[in-house]
């Protein structure tokens, strides 16, 4: 059975976007970078929900052409290029490139067929995605890198839950600019 974490920057005060989906705040540090771009490499299949999607696919399929691209920019561009992906969508609009399944069904009965499948380890991104399969339970794994900003507003981390998820903290680290990461799992 595969491993899902959901794994994104956060503002201190709860969210991965601030009001007007302003991501400004979350620029990462170069050490940062490179540990996101790691996990990319690292990750087996990648699940987005559309809005994340679209925010990802207008950057990274060309980011590595851009001449102001750092070498750690390039890294994570080619390895966001080639890592598998699946786009949830209730609407099919969305376009799927990039190495890159679409699904317009049911996303937690494809998540949970997904998790049960031999394979490397799953992220998934996006709120309501996220949210959907933390209420069903899906998520084992929890990764938040807290940028030290209140933003006041936005798209929250966390969704509302029917039930309480117990965590165990398994890693912390600290990244330049202040940025935390947290890492906990779920205790099942």
């Amino acid at each position: 059975m595969r491993k899902l974490t959901f794994a994104m920057n956060m503002s201190l005060d709860g969210y991965i976007a601030g009001p007007g989906d302003d991501l400004g705040w979350s620029v990462p540090s170069d050490e940062l970078f490179q540990w996101w771009s790691d996990r990319v490499d690292a990750t087996g299949l990648a699940l987005y929900g559309r809005r994340l999607w679209e925010t990802m696919s207008s950057h990274w399929p060309t980011a590595d052409k851009q001449p102001d691209a750092t070498p750690t920019a390039i890294e994570y561009a080619h390895r966001w290029r080639v890592m598998p992906k699946v786009v949830f969508s209730s609407s099919a609009a969305s376009t799927a490139d990039w190495n890159t399944r679409l699904v317009t069904g049911d996303a937690v009965a494809e998540i949970a067929r997904l998790k049960a499948e031999d394979g490397g380890p799953m992220d998934i991104g996006g709120a309501t995605l996220a949210g959907a399969a933390m209420r069903a339970g899906l998520i084992d794994e929890y990764v938040l890198a807290t940028a030290p900003v209140l933003v006041g507003g936005g798209t929250p981390f966390f969704t509302a839950l029917d039930n309480r998820v117990n965590l165990t903290l398994v890693e912390t680290r600290t990244f330049p600019d202040g940025v935390l990461l947290t890492r906990y799992e779920t205790k099942r």
